[in-house]
């Protein structure tokens, strides 16, 4: 399944390995994540595709302004996130 625009992701590599972001960008190669707390969507993480694996694809508003291009705000993805990892049960490095 390729990664696309507003999905929501978990690391498999590196220091973050295991969080949940979104996707803000994709080129192919590597996508652009965010998930509000350790990367703001004004900087967002670049990372190659290979090293995140496609958990869901929302149907929220904060999935429909990243698809529009809107502007959104990182307590709008911290709090998606953070909902979504209760509600499925995700296991995430908080605080850390």
């Amino acid at each position: 399944m390729e990664i696309s625009k507003s999905d929501i992701v978990v690391s498999c590599a590196g220091r973050d390995k295991g969080m949940l972001f979104y996707v803000l960008d994709t080129d192919g190669v590597y996508v652009s994540l965010a998930n509000g707390k350790e990367r703001k969507v004004e900087k967002p993480k670049r990372k190659n595709s290979k090293h995140v694996r496609i958990v869901l694809r929302p149907d929220s508003e904060v999935a429909a302004q990243l698809s529009f291009g809107d502007s959104l705000l990182n307590s709008e993805l911290r709090r998606k996130l953070t909902e979504f990892g209760r509600e499925f049960n995700v296991q995430t490095k908080e605080g850390a």
